[in-house]
């Protein structure tokens, strides 16, 4: 398969992670004779530093011509202590998912058993938890009307029926596809735009009959991924629940390092890691590369190669068994491994393999 991939590394580990994930893509291309292209572009602080802005014209285009687009991070600590700041790293994230149509986040949420001592939770709410986050990503008060002086400020939580009806079309589906049970987080006690989340979803349960729903506030929700992971199998929710509950995930996975993600809409899918741009530790050979691996692996599936996304999943398995892991993960007294090493390493066993 030929596939044209935008590249987008971002700020802070952004391009210390994606230069192993391209290493991974391009070990895959060499083992199952693929082609892979890619072409780089901008975005975030790096990109307003070069242009002023941090999701220019040229990147929407280089992104708009590739089959699939793979994202690190944005973000920089110059903007994250001025509040001030009229442009900021973070819009360009949110332009792009608006430019193309990336209205549904889909983060899924596993387990690794060497890694189930790394949690803050108990081994046994956390053994076999697996299930799928889908935030919707375009809508709420990420991009409704805003308002700011020194005295009153709001932000507009605005979601329409098509907005709504496409995200939940998503999540049922995927339910289908796993193991048939579906739970709507909202807030439709006190939020108006969660009451009409929660009168859409019961309209359209009956499409999807073989598929439990069920409805949960995100309070409890937040409550009970941290007590009781096991008992979800697909979660949807708007975009500003989705951002927390997502982050609070990691406590699953024992670290953000370890979370990948899609992003599928209207245009040009993305696939990237959930965590951040870690601007503190950028350079140093910190980073964990996994998520971003692992978003690889995400990408090549969406394509139909799935015998290639597990391969990458078997490495990652591998590397995390055999204790080349990065500082965060890294077992006590254990050698040290950088980004470098883990994604050289990753890409040995696939040459291998």
């Amino acid at each position: 398969m030929n596939l044209h991939i935008a590249i987008l590394p971002g700020d802070g580990i952004g391009p210390e992670i994606m230069k192993q994930g391209v290493a991974v893509l391009d070990a895959i291309a060499r083992k199952f004779n693929h082609q892979f292209t890619y072409e780089e572009a901008i975005c975030g602080a790096h990109a307003i530093d070069l242009v002023g802005d941090p999701y220019p014209e040229a990147t929407h285009q280089v992104c708009m011509r590739a089959d699939a687009v793979l994202f690190a991070a944005v973000g920089d600590l110059r903007f994250d202590n001025d509040p001030t700041a009229p442009v900021r790293p973070e819009q360009g994230l949110l332009a792009m998912r608006k430019k193309l149509g990336l209205y549904a986040n889909v983060r899924p949420v596993a387990t690794f058993p060497c890694l189930l001592h790394k949690s803050p939770l108990k081994d046994e709410l956390l053994r076999g938890a697996d299930f799928v986050v889908i935030r919707e990503l375009t809508g709420g008060m990420y991009f409704g009307e805003k308002y700011q002086d020194n005295d009153r400020a709001y932000d507009t939580d605005i979601y329409t029926r098509p907005e709504i009806e496409r995200i939940l079309r998503v999540a049922f589906n995927m339910a289908r596809q796993r193991r048939k049970h579906l739970t709507v987080v909202d807030k439709a006690n006190v939020l108006a735009s969660s009451r009409l989340w929660r009168q859409i979803a019961k309209e359209m349960e009956p499409q999807w009959p073989d598929v439990k729903t069920d409805y949960m506030f995100i309070d409890n929700a937040s409550m009970r991924v941290l007590t009781e992971p096991r008992f979800f199998d697909v979660i949807v929710t708007e975009n500003t629940f989705g951002d927390i509950l997502t982050d609070e995930t990691s406590c699953i996975t024992g670290s953000m390092g370890l979370q990948p993600s899609s992003s599928l809409g209207e245009h040009t899918p993305l696939f990237e890691p959930v965590h951040g741009s870690w601007p503190q530790a950028a350079g140093q050979n910190l980073a964990n590369p996994l998520a971003q691996i692992l978003s690889a692996a995400m990408l090549l599936e969406h394509f139909g190669l799935n015998d290639e996304g597990a391969l990458i999943r078997q490495a990652v398995d591998a590397s995390l068994e055999q204790n080349v892991r990065t500082p965060e993960i890294q077992v006590e007294g254990g050698p040290h491994y950088g980004t470098r090493e883990v994604g050289e390493w990753i890409v040995d066993y696939i040459n291998q393999a």
